[in-house]
């Protein structure tokens, strides 16, 4: 279960003594892909050397032998690892991986950001509090990084990967696109001009919402895609039927004759039938 290279997830050399059932584990993670429940990791107390096995308080160096459990340690989290930068961010309330100077933690999204989007991305309140869309999996204690969307939602970055590789363009929440899509809706554009409608649907319209921009409006119909007439995107749902232009009426007939008009005698009267 345990070795002086600790386990797959973290480089240790103890093990921790779950507080829920005191049996030892390296890590968390083992611990509850082992067990029906799960250690809670701030509870933690006692580690047990994996060197020369002498059980004791939670801390950095072996009382006994003096090895070093890991070269990172935080007595609050109890996380023992190689050096990452960790740092503990106290919002957070766990550590993450650095360095803290790379890195700011956002107030409204209490979730610490690359310093890159600070003042740069649209903040969801307690937006990591939720689980990935993609895998339904938490995302604010995930050891794997969390990508952040345009419209501010989260969800892991192998999920943002799969999302990619896939073709599916559009945040799994809001449906707002999930990158830069320009390049996308020109060539949609060139297709279009490409691939005119039957005769039988040109003129139609049709009432679209776009995703992007929340604009409602009216548009052509094309089955290749209908370009919000707000902000140029395709990322767009119909909102109801086909709109179909009322043909062009056939002009009225000349009630007009080149002939005078028969005169009545003004002494006739017209007979019953």
């Amino acid at each position: 279960m345990a070795s002086p290279a600790g386990c797959e997830h973290y480089v240790r050399s103890c093990l921790l003594k779950a507080p829920c059932c005191s049996k030892l584990y390296v890590c968390r993670l083992c611990h509850d892909a082992e067990e029906n429940h799960q250690m809670d990791r701030f509870k933690v107390t006692e580690v047990q050397c994996s060197e020369c096995h002498t059980v004791q308080q939670a801390q950095q160096t072996c009382e006994q032998c003096n090895v070093q459990f890991g070269e990172y340690y935080c007595n609050i989290c109890h996380l023992f690892d190689k050096d990452k930068k960790q740092y503990h961010c106290q919002p957070c309330g766990i550590c993450r991986i650095g360095p803290r100077e790379k890195y700011f933690h956002c107030e409204k999204c209490n979730l610490c950001l690359a310093q890159n989007l600070r003042g740069n991305h649209k903040c969801v309140e307690n937006v990591s509090r939720q689980n990935c869309p993609v895998c339904m999996e938490d995302i604010h204690t995930s050891r794997i990084m969390a990508h952040v969307l345009p419209c501010g939602h989260l969800l892991h970055k192998t999920c943002f990967d799969d999302m990619v590789r896939t073709g599916a363009y559009r945040c799994p929440l809001c449906m707002h696109s999930a990158w830069d899509m320009e390049d996308h809706w020109d060539q949609i554009d060139k297709e279009i001009s490409l691939s005119p409608m039957p005769t039988e649907y040109q003129g139609a319209t049709v009432k679209i919402i776009c995703n992007d921009c929340q604009v409602h409006c009216t548009v052509p119909f094309h089955v290749l895609g209908m370009k919000c007439s707000g902000c140029g995107s395709y990322n767009t749902a119909q909102d109801g039927g086909l709109i179909q232009q009322p043909a062009p009426q056939d002009a009225e007939p000349d009630t007009e004759t080149d002939t005078e008009p028969e005169q009545q005698d003004p002494t006739q009267t017209t007979l019953p039938n």
